[in-house]
């Protein structure tokens, strides 16, 4: 029988002390590990059931584009049959996975978080040949995985309790219970392969909810290497299914299909927009509005004032722009600096960043590697070109290589005028565009004149400056002297306004009714 698990207060995963030379040896073997796997050939899973195609697609090593890192069967080769039966399979699994208590349900997440900390580094690995993300960002999607297990875990399992409420004035007993909401479409990103991948999932999945995870065509090793831990676990068949295709059909007719009941989303805004119209039709048999929960990034922005700590500013930039090449959605690539320290801000953030170390990830000592693909290493030279078309001057970077990865140098542009197109433009590489202002009015201005609003900062000693930005500085995730990156899961919940989405706030305590329903029940004593 097994031992009732006594369960702690949160605390969020610490992050992995690489100086120390243990971490270092484990972190190398895992690597050598993943290496020695790469390249195997990879199914569909539906209802537990290994589904083997003919025609299939590979996953490549962004930052080594020779070396193939997984081959996958394409679900958009025949895509019409396999939603249908992805679809057919978890409307049959819901019947039994939405009665399954919440205390059972938080168990299995809580199971997978154990295995993935005691797997830590070979995720990390897969993570580091797949989306070229550095030992340092490898690790910390890692930690972000499990927190969003151990969290939504015990989020559930409060959500799952009586909830509060008014007494009635009437001979009655009151409760209000919050239920599934059905069969829901996961569409995560490439750029946190496992840490979002795994918080759309299992967020949906812990609150009774069936799934249907379609993974990024960048990084479906990852997200089928999850699926293992799910199988290993003992999660029921066909609570999640892995639909891995090519392109975008597989995930078109999932929007379309009328007994979807949900689509978590995380990507672009032109894809995310498409979600939402497509979400809103209805379709015959369709009797719900489907919810749609959606992150469509940024065009995050950095307010350096006049009365700023230079050396921590310039250093959270750096850190802002250029980790993980630029390749999140709360990056900085708006740098809004006051005239008055605009040039010696800028001389520290060109030093700090032409002493980054720029390489193959598998190295310990690698800070920046290649950008995702052809597209994106195309996209990134062609707005640096834009950038400096329209007025800007290069400062810093403005190269790429793809000889052997999709290498872009780090890139800084000055004298880029509001409105411009790199000022306005999510680029998702490492490109810094600096806007000079004359002082704060003008930044905070600068700041929000924008369609998105997901991350800032503002460097200011002044608390009266800090706190007008809290009421003016209109994103989501709003951070002061400290870089607008790195939000960690149930203390910074994340998510943005405007054009960055439905500011769902993951990892926050209200995540989870995304995926849930609330049921008043009332019954006369």
């Amino acid at each position: 029988m097994q031992t009732k698990r006594i369960i702690n207060e949160f605390r969020n995963e610490p992050f992995t002390d690489f100086s120390k030379a243990e971490n270092r040896k484990a972190m190398l073997e895992a690597i050598e590990q993943v290496r020695s796997e790469l390249g195997k050939e990879y199914p569909l899973i539906i209802g537990g059931e290994r589904i083997w195609l003919e025609k299939k697609f590979q996953s490549i090593n962004p930052a080594n584009k020779l070396q193939v890192v997984g081959v996958f069967c394409d679900a958009d080769s025949d895509a019409e049959n396999l939603v249908e039966k992805a679809v057919e399979t978890a409307t049959e699994a819901f019947k039994t996975w939405q009665c399954t208590p919440p205390e059972e349900r938080a168990e299995y997440l809580f199971r997978a978080a154990e295995l993935l900390r005691h797997r830590k580094h070979y995720f990390s690995a897969w993570m580091i040949f797949e989306v070229g993300k550095t030992w340092a960002e490898a690790d910390a999607d890692t930690a972000e995985a499990i927190d969003f297990l151990e969290f939504y875990g015990r989020e559930m399992l409060r959500w799952g309790k009586p909830q509060p409420l008014i007494p009635s004035p009437l001979p009655e007993k009151n409760e209000l219970i919050y239920i599934p909401l059905g069969v829901g479409a996961i569409i995560p990103p490439w750029n946190f392969p496992l840490a979002i991948m795994c918080g759309m999932t299992m967020s949906a999945v812990v609150t009774g909810n069936t799934t249907i995870l379609k993974p990024s065509p960048d990084a479906p090793t990852v997200a089928y290497k999850f699926m293992e831990i799910l199988e290993e676990i003992g999660l029921p068949k066909g609570v999640v299914n892995f639909l891995a295709g090519s392109g975008t059909l597989v995930g078109e007719l999932l929007v379309a299909h009328p007994r979807i009941r949900f689509i978590s989303f995380t990507g672009s805004k032109a894809v995310g927009l498409k979600i939402y119209e497509e979400a809103a039709k209805t379709r015959p048999g369709q009797k719900w509005m489907k919810r749609v929960i959606a992150e469509m990034g940024g065009k995050d922005a950095i307010i350096v004032c006049d009365d700023a700590n230079l050396e921590e500013a310039a250093t959270g930039i750096v850190q802002s722009a250029f980790g993980f090449q630029g390749q999140k959605c709360s990056a900085c690539s708006r740098l809004i600096v006051d005239e008055k320290v605009y040039d010696a801000l800028l001389e520290k953030v060109i030093e700090l960043t032409q002493s980054l170390k720029i390489g193959d990830p598998t190295s310990p000592d690698t800070q920046m590697t290649a950008v995702i693909n052809q597209k994106a290493f195309d996209k990134a030279l062609t707005m640096i070109q834009k950038g400096i078309e329209e007025g800007g001057k290069l400062l810093l970077g403005g190269k790429g290589d793809n000889s052997v990865g999709f290498y872009v140098e780090p890139t800084i542009i000055e004298n880029v005028k509001p409105g411009s197109t790199i000022e306005q433009v999510e680029i998702f590489a490492p490109v810094l565009a600096v806007i000079k202002v004359k002082d704060y009015d003008e930044a905070l201005a600068v700041a929000n004149d924008t369609e998105y609003g997901l991350t800032g900062s503002v460097y200011s000693t002044s608390q009266e400056k800090l706190d007008r930005a809290k009421r003016e500085f209109h994103v989501g995730n709003l951070y002061f002297n400290r870089k607008c990156t790195g939000a960690l899961v149930g203390v910074h919940p994340f998510g943005g306004f405007n054009m960055s989405g439905t500011d769902s706030k993951a990892g926050g305590s209200e995540y989870l009714l995304h995926f849930l329903q609330g049921k008043s029940i009332a019954q006369k004593i």
